[in-house]
């Protein structure tokens, strides 16, 4: 384990160098604040808690942005040392590819965990201090969305490591790693929303829609974070979490397993991958 913490140490380095920490950091915090004293204004009138409402501002921000920053960050971190010939360089020594593909996503993950926590960390300070009412119920449902975010962030960075592995040019892993973006992000859910208007519960039961729910890792972060609660009336997933059976436990264990599957499918390539 001492060569993954080495080469997460490495990536950490270099995100510090490159400036991606504090870019990213910044860019969320930026946001957030935005968020937080634009978003929290009409609370009184819809008679929710201020964080509730930045809750669902900050989920939806999450959600555009998150798996865009881990795309970023992952699409070029095996074909980019590959073209610049530091990949040779570094299996020279005495550390197994596994090691590579674990310790950078270690650290990228880090880096992406420690802008988040910090950006919207720095969203939830500013509410207080400005003397909003936070029940403890409102602040466990914010630490599970930072939580959670990091977890999506998870998802996209080990899909960027997978496209990187089967890839040879960092134009195209930027090309695809765009395209994933626009199907998870925008497409899907719009091509879901289509079929189920056309559909009319016709075919799509319930256990079918759980199915295309969890099919993107979005949709289930969504659910996760938007459809328990006062947070649901908000967000205007009510509707969609009623129709659904599926639990944060289950909807956790899905984001686990869409890390999982491509982390894994990405070290298996990689340790095929001829240099």
């Amino acid at each position: 384990m001492t060569n993954v913490f080495i080469i997460a140490r490495k990536e950490i380095q270099e995100g510090l160098r490159n400036r991606w920490v504090l870019a990213t950091t910044l860019l969320l915090a930026a946001l957030a604040l935005t968020l937080t004293f634009l978003g929290s204004a009409p609370t009184g009138n819809v008679g929710a808690s201020a964080l509730d409402v930045v809750i669902v501002s900050l989920s939806s921000l999450s959600i555009f942005l998150v798996p865009l920053i881990a795309l970023l960050i992952s699409h070029d971190a095996i074909v980019g040392e590959m073209e610049r010939g530091t990949m040779l360089l570094l299996l020279s020594y005495p550390v197994g590819r596994w090691q590579v593909i674990a310790g950078k996503f270690a650290g990228h993950l880090a880096i992406l965990a420690f802008a988040t926590l910090l950006g919207y960390g720095a969203a939830a300070v500013a509410l207080a201090a400005s003397g909003a009412d936070i029940d403890r119920s409102s602040f466990g449902a914010f630490a599970s969305m930072v939580l959670s975010s990091m977890l999506l962030g998870a998802v996209f960075i080990a899909i960027g490591y997978l496209v990187s592995t089967l890839v040879r040019e960092r134009g195209t892993a930027g090309g695809i790693a765009v395209g994933v973006w626009l199907l998870y992000v925008l497409i899907y859910d719009m091509a879901l929303l289509g079929l189920l208007v056309v559909d009319q519960g016709r075919i799509i039961s319930g256990g079918v829609l759980n199915v295309l729910l969890l099919a993107n890792p979005t949709d289930a972060y969504r659910l996760l974070n938007l459809g328990a609660g006062n947070i649901s009336a908000l967000s205007g997933m009510g509707g969609v979490a009623e129709n659904v059976a599926l639990s944060p436990g289950v909807l956790i264990g899905a984001l686990l397993l869409w890390v999982a599957v491509p982390l894994s499918a990405a070290a298996l390539a990689f340790s095929r991958r001829e240099l």
